[in-house]
C-alpha cells in the first residue's frame, strides 16, 4: 500500500487526500491547526497531525500556497530525501493578478527542487480545480491530472494512486515543463476570476 502525506487542509488538500484514500493509499494529513487536520482526516479514515510531525508518506503532497514552499522545505529538510514531493502551486502575483512571480526560465517546482535536492519533485494537480478533483470528472469525462518530473518512477507511483481512484494522468515530461503547467494553471484561474468559466470547470485533456 502506498503511503501519502498531504500537508494542507484547504480545498485542494482535502480533494487530493480524498483521491489518495479512494485510490487505496494510506493517508496522513498535516496542518498547522490540529482540529482542521483531524476533521479532514476523519472524513476519509486518515491519520492527522500538525506541521512539524514526522512524515509517514513516501509521497508528500505540498497542498500549500506558493510562499509556504520554502518554509515547508526548511522545516523538513533531509526528511524529504528520497521522498516523492508533489508541488501543486501556481506562483501567481496576487497583488496584480497579472502574471507569475517566478523568473521566466523557472517555475515554483524548479525552485522547490533546488531547496530539497534529495527529493524527487513532481509537479501535479496545479491545472485542476479542487471541485473537478473531488468530483473525479470534468465535462462528463474523467478528470485528467497533468504531471511533470525528472524521475519516471516517482511520476508512476503518483499516477498509480490517481488512476486507481478513477482519474486519468497525462505525463508532460521533464520537470522543466512545470513552467508551462504553471502558466496553464494561471490562465485557468484568470478565466474563472473573469467568470468565463466556473470553478467547477476548467481545461480538459482528451486523448
Amino acid at each position: 500500500m502506498t503511503a501519502i502525506t498531504v500537508i494542507g487542509t484547504g480545498n485542494m488538500g482535502q480533494a487530493i487526500a480524498g483521491i489518495a484514500a479512494k485510490g487505496g493509499a494510506s493517508v496522513q494529513i498535516l496542518a498547522r491547526d490540529i482540529e482542521k487536520a483531524g476533521t479532514a482526516a476523519a472524513s476519509i479514515g486518515a491519520t492527522a497531525g500538525v506541521v512539524g510531525d514526522a512524515i509517514t508518506g513516501e509521497i508528500v503532497v505540498l497542498a500549500v500556497p506558493y510562499p509556504a514552499l520554502a518554509e515547508i522545505a526548511a522545516a523538513y529538510g533531509e526528511q524529504l530525501t528520497g521522498k516523492v514531493v508533489v508541488d501543486i502551486t501556481n506562483p501567481v502575483d496576487f497583488a496584480t493578478f497579472d502574471g507569475l512571480v517566478v523568473p521566466a526560465d523557472s517555475s515554483a517546482a524548479a525552485e522547490l527542487a533546488a531547496l530539497v535536492p534529495g527529493a524527487k519533485v513532481v509537479k501535479a494537480f496545479n491545472t485542476n480545480f479542487a471541485a473537478t478533483l473531488a468530483a473525479g470528472e470534468l465535462g462528463g469525462e474523467p478528470t485528467v491530472v497533468q504531471v511533470a518530473g525528472d524521475d519516471d518512477a516517482a511520476k508512476k507511483l503518483l499516477a498509480d494512486v490517481v488512476t486507481a481512484a478513477g482519474l486519468k494522468v497525462a505525463d508532460a515530461g521533464a520537470l522543466k515543463r512545470a513552467r508551462e503547467l504553471e502558466a496553464l494553471g494561471f490562465l485557468q484561474m484568470v478565466l474563472a476570476v473573469r467568470e468565463q468559466i466556473g470553478w467547477t470547470g476548467g481545461f480538459a485533456v482528451r486523448a
